[in-house]
């Protein structure tokens, strides 16, 4: 095994300020951790004849890993310099963090993080977000669809892109601006890689409505291109590409319509004996009995 990083990761000036802001880029919604599994995921899941796609995405993930690996690193290295105890940081924090960052973030602010750094992994990344709070996986998105998987990647890898192109405009040191520079140029492949798949799929066309499989005759048809307005007073919303000629897949017309009600107004039936509820809501039979 090749133990070198996947690019070069170079600090010439310790923050530990920025190594929490990292973190963001390894555990949170925007991080590096939810696109490799989510990846993974919709590989481990990918169905269908052609195995090009599964194989892509396990590629596309492994290559996630080593963008973690070189964050990490980079986390760690911005701490070379952290203190090392509660005391220690309470006189050091000035020095070490706020002539950093010119003394605009409260001291405390800083500490805290250092200290999580420090007792939890001794002065290394974990995996988790810039506020402490370990990632959940709650925005790994494998839905069994290519399309829709695809989607969902480029809407992954647009606030990666975004998430990375803050941290490159708050860098000060030289290394960290590099080793971000490819990350973002990372991104902009994998946006494109996504897109690429779409148009492979038969472009927006061919793949849109998702799935691509249901019968459109099926759905109410006359809702399918219709943007609804819901201005009370009845004006007509503003004018756009999605209010007006051919939809986007080519298979309807857009239209604009104003929001009214069609259901009925909703009843719904007694509450239960036992069920909590105050005895003017629990219902009463035909013969007076109160309905359990």
């Amino acid at each position: 095994m090749d133990p070198r990083l996947q690019y070069p990761v170079t600090v010439e000036t310790p923050d530990p300020l920025f190594a929490r802001q990292l973190q963001q880029a390894i555990g949170g919604i925007e991080g590096e951790i939810r696109v490799c599994l989510q990846y993974f995921f919709q590989a481990w899941g990918a169905r269908g004849p052609n195995t090009k796609y599964r194989d892509m995405l396990l590629h596309t993930a492994t290559e996630e890993i080593g963008h973690i690996e070189m964050l990490a690193t980079a986390v760690a290295l911005n701490l070379e310099n952290a203190p090392l105890s509660l005391q220690e940081s309470s006189a050091a924090a000035s020095p070490v963090v706020n002539a950093v960052m010119g003394g605009e973030r409260p001291k405390h602010v800083v500490e805290g993080m250092l200290q999580k750094h420090l007792l939890s992994t001794g002065l290394a990344a974990f995996p988790g977000n810039s506020d402490g709070l370990p990632f959940d996986c709650s925005h790994i998105y494998a839905s069994g669809n290519l399309a829709a998987d695809m989607y969902s990647n480029i809407a992954a890898e647009s606030t990666g892109r975004l998430l990375a192109v803050r941290l490159y405009n708050a860098a000060k040191d030289p290394g960290m601006k590099d080793m971000l520079s490819f990350l973002i140029a990372r991104d902009t492949m994998h946006q494109n890689q996504w897109h690429a798949v779409v148009e492979e799929l038969g472009g927006l066309q061919g793949a849109l409505p998702i799935p691509n499989s249901f019968d459109q005759s099926l759905e109410k048809q006359e809702f399918s291109y219709a943007y609804i307005g819901s201005a009370k007073d009845g004006t007509s919303p503003p004018e756009g590409r999605w209010t007006q000629g051919p939809s986007i897949d080519g298979k309807g017309t857009f239209s604009a319509v104003q929001n009214v009600p069609l259901g009925q107004v909703p009843v719904l039936g007694p509450a239960r004996e036992g069920s909590g509820a105050q005895v003017e809501q629990i219902g009463k039979s035909a013969s007076g009995m109160t309905e359990i």
